[in-house]
């Protein structure tokens, strides 16, 4: 064989070579392999378990893999976060990433042992729900307009009540004050459902409650409804304006969910796993479970989520800030 063509040759087998080492590094790895993991950082019941359970049935059919829901309770979630980090990037373990967690607590919390836009891996949105300002009917305003002239005037005469302190329901009452150049006196609660119960009794004014918490109580007349936190009117009661169509733009309050991995999941993996998981949410009897709890399905992709995560922390630092808002 010639040089020229013993050169031509090697150059030939070399890009084959380069090619398929290309091909490897850009192709998906094969996924799920074995059980995927879903870890939710509270206890059975609440709305993050309620997400991974819903999950689970479709996604294990979805996969042909067992599909295991795993709450690691702790430290307000941190223990869930920490234990995620440590897992390796390849699909199998995936977390519900609840907004307050992602977003409040790393700024209420000294040193916090997490950083949520660096630590993780954002994979979709997956639902929200948003918060609803409601007022006891004793309160003489309908509308915001004449609430915020009522607040306006009756500066020492209204407190809320939240499901505690660095709560959305907190944070998005702080902002509204902030906005509004109003004063209320804020008071903690152990849940929502506790503070709507002093709501209903005339203890509190007025409350920015996860909508699913009060609806019942709007619906039978017990409660006045003012605005939606949502950027648009919600299916439990269509007949509530948003905050921008009462007159207040660019404020909105409520509370999201998301789902995670580990930080150094490859895009290619990262992109198989999100398309599953938007096509999973998608599935009408898990939207339908949900939206009796006051969620909408969202199932955005990753880029979304991170966006929102930055944008929260952004807004929730200058409240605190602002407000000069402490951990309890």
């Amino acid at each position: 064989m010639s040089t020229t063509r013993r050169s031509f040759t090697a150059q030939i087998l070399g890009g084959i070579a380069a090619s398929g080492s290309a091909l490897a590094q850009t192709a998906p790895q094969a996924w799920p392999t074995r059980p995927i993991s879903i870890v939710v950082p509270y206890v059975p019941g609440g709305p993050s378990d309620l997400l991974a359970r819903s999950l689970s049935g479709p996604l294990q059919a979805a996969t042909g893999q067992t599909v295991l829901v795993e709450n690691r309770t702790g430290a307000n979630g941190v223990v869930a976060v920490q234990y995620v980090t440590r897992q390796a990037a390849d699909g199998h373990t995936l977390f519900i990433a609840a907004s307050g967690l992602m977003t409040i607590t790393p700024i209420l919390t000294p040193r916090a042992p997490f950083d949520p836009e660096n630590d993780l891996t954002p994979i979709t949105l997956a639902i929200s729900a948003p918060n609803l300002m409601v007022v006891n009917p004793a309160v003489p305003a309908s509308t915001l307009t004449e609430l915020i002239a009522w607040l306006k005037a009756n500066p020492t005469r209204a407190s809320y009540g939240s499901s505690g302190i660095g709560s959305s329901e907190h944070l998005g009452m702080e902002l509204f004050k902030l906005r509004t150049g109003t004063e209320q006196t804020h008071i903690p609660y152990p849940g929502g459902g506790a503070a709507a119960t002093d709501l209903l009794s005339g203890t509190l004014q007025l409350g920015l409650l996860n909508i699913a918490t009060v609806a019942p109580h709007v619906t039978g007349g017990r409660l006045r409804p003012i605005a939606v936190g949502g950027t648009r009117r919600h299916p439990l009661l269509p007949e509530v304006p948003t905050f921008a169509e009462a007159g207040l733009a660019d404020y909105t309050s409520g509370s999201w969910h998301g789902i995670v991995g580990p930080r150094g999941m490859a895009a290619p993996l990262q992109a198989r796993v999100e398309e599953t998981l938007r096509t999973t949410l998608r599935n009408p009897e898990i939207a339908a479970r949900l939206a009796a709890t006051g969620f909408t399905v969202e199932a955005t992709d990753g880029a979304a989520l991170a966006r929102i995560i930055t944008a929260d922390l952004t807004r929730w630092r200058e409240v605190v800030r602002s407000a000069g808002i402490t951990p309890a």
